[in-house]
């Protein structure tokens, strides 16, 4: 599995639109496998995205798509700045039975 850590720091009152956007799309992306959002303690507009897909060929087909590019800049303008992006193997990953939120 491959995929990438973003953290990314809202516009004030835009978690919701957010949520929006990522319900409408995670379904319609090739390959991906998970997704899990962490909103931080300390700064409720800090938010840590978490995707894996089920290869690094996957990820960057995604990536590297017009279609994802289109989605980014959805993303992008309920952002305050610019994503921190750090992608990478994903080397071990659990599930417990844990119902969806």
């Amino acid at each position: 599995m491959y995929g990438t850590i973003a953290r990314f720091t809202i516009k004030p009152g835009q978690e919701q639109a957010l949520r929006d956007l990522t319900r409408d799309h995670v379904g319609t992306i090739d390959g991906i496998a998970f997704e899990h959002v962490f909103r931080t303690d300390d700064d409720p507009n800090v938010l840590y995205v978490v995707v894996g897909f089920e290869s690094k060929e996957a990820y960057r087909r995604n990536a590297e798509s017009p279609e994802q590019h289109q989605r980014y800049l959805q993303y992008r303008a309920l952002l305050q700045a610019d994503p921190e992006w750090h992608d990478g193997e994903i080397v071990q990953s659990r599930t417990s039975a844990m119902a969806s939120m």
